[in-house]
């Protein structure tokens, strides 16, 4: 009889020892940097285009951040904006 309570006892507590491991490992996510916050979009002033920001070209004008998709909208951006002051 006090096999069977010292069996019980010991696989009771092989089994709340292992649960916890278990557990601890699903609780746990495997992430990149690039998982851990939602992608942002951000749209290009010139043609329009979304893009992530995380690769847009940044460019601040006046104090204002601006995102293009390449250094072509960027440069047409520029040449249309001043044209349009002058």
């Amino acid at each position: 009889m006090a096999r069977l309570i010292l069996y019980t006892l010991f696989f009771f507590l092989f089994y709340s020892v292992v649960r916890l491991l278990f557990k601890g490992l699903a609780g746990r996510k495997l992430t990149t940097d690039s998982e851990k916050e939602p992608e942002e979009l951000v749209q290009d002033p010139f043609c329009q285009t979304y893009i992530s920001k995380r690769i847009a070209v940044r460019k601040k004008i006046r104090g204002q951040d601006y995102y293009f998709c390449g250094e072509k909208c960027l440069k047409n951006y520029l040449e249309d904006r001043n044209s349009r002051e002058a």
